[in-house]
């Protein structure tokens, strides 16, 4: 089964006055790399979220942010900073005194000092309130992955597709081969014959460069791997397992075997099926990019 790697999960419930939300998101990666971003006081609960979720991402970047709002859990404290006013009245007091300065070193002067006032947030440390994280982030995570299978069955449907699109083009080519070898044929028979004498050619030989030719312009063995790989493509696609990595591979081969048979063919319109291959080559790229 496809899975995409772009997806979206969010639980939110209330707590204590106010509300707790847990939101996922994944975007395209090569690897599996996980963010958790949580309040102070929940670090604890960091590795047992990016357990969760590698049980159900093997690729793909994946953020996980907690956020509380409202509630005497999300309280901030504002405290002030004696020492460090101390510093600044004796040094502001030094620059009067030394530059001879006017005015007085007063209340409102030193609350617009950076630093003198701090807010802090008050750490969440409540058990319970660990506990409602950790079921909001399991529903979070199996919404995105519910996401992510939907995103995959529309990728599964046009990846199909393009498979098919290329399977026609095959089939064209393959339908066109003879006549192209048998009208190239035909046409170094009639080169060659009016470069010689007439009588001289040595129509044995003739033949014999004309099969060597024939031989080296033979495709049949790139298509049949093209099909092979083809055949690989959707069975893959049918695998349960992370199946990003082998996809894109599989398309490096089809375009290998693509490549070859543009070159091997030497007829213009075999070129023209193997441009419209390598364009849908290059759309099923795009594809597998956002599968995991």
């Amino acid at each position: 089964m496809i899975r995409s790697m772009t997806g979206y999960g969010r639980r939110q419930a209330p707590w204590a006055g106010g509300t707790v939300t847990v939101e996922v998101r994944s975007v395209n990666h090569r690897f599996c790399e996980i963010a958790v971003r949580l309040p102070r006081g929940m670090a604890q609960l960091e590795d047992g979220l990016k357990e969760l979720i590698q049980r159900h991402c093997v690729r793909g970047r994946i953020d996980l942010t907690v956020s509380l709002s409202g509630g005497k859990e999300t309280r901030t404290t504002v405290s002030l900073d004696l020492q460090l006013a101390e510093q600044y009245h004796r040094l502001l007091d030094q620059l009067r005194r030394k530059f001879s300065l006017a005015g007085s070193i007063d209340l409102a002067l030193l609350a617009g000092l950076r630093d003198l006032i701090v807010v802090t947030e008050q750490p969440v440390s409540d058990k319970a309130l660990h506990t409602l994280v950790k079921r909001l982030a399991a529903g979070a995570v199996t919404d995105l992955d519910r996401m992510r299978q939907r995103e995959g069955k529309a990728l599964a449907a046009h990846l199909t597709a393009l498979l098919a699109g290329i399977e026609k083009e095959l089939a064209q080519i393959a339908a066109r081969i003879p006549q192209a070898v048998q009208e190239h044929h035909a046409r170094m028979k009639g080169r060659i014959e009016k470069l010689l004498e007439p009588g001289r050619a040595d129509a044995g030989r003739l033949e014999q460069e004309l099969a060597a030719f024939a031989d080296r312009s033979d495709v049949s063995e790139e298509q049949a791997r093209l099909r092979s790989h083809l055949g690989q493509f959707r069975d893959t696609m049918k695998s349960p397992d992370s199946i990003g990595k082998t996809l894109d591979f599989l398309l490096q081969e089809m375009g290998r075997e693509t490549n070859t048979i543009g070159s091997k063919a030497n007829d213009a319109q075999i070129a023209g099926h193997v441009v419209r291959i390598k364009g849908e080559l290059e759309k099923l790229r795009e594809q597998v990019l956002n599968i995991q």
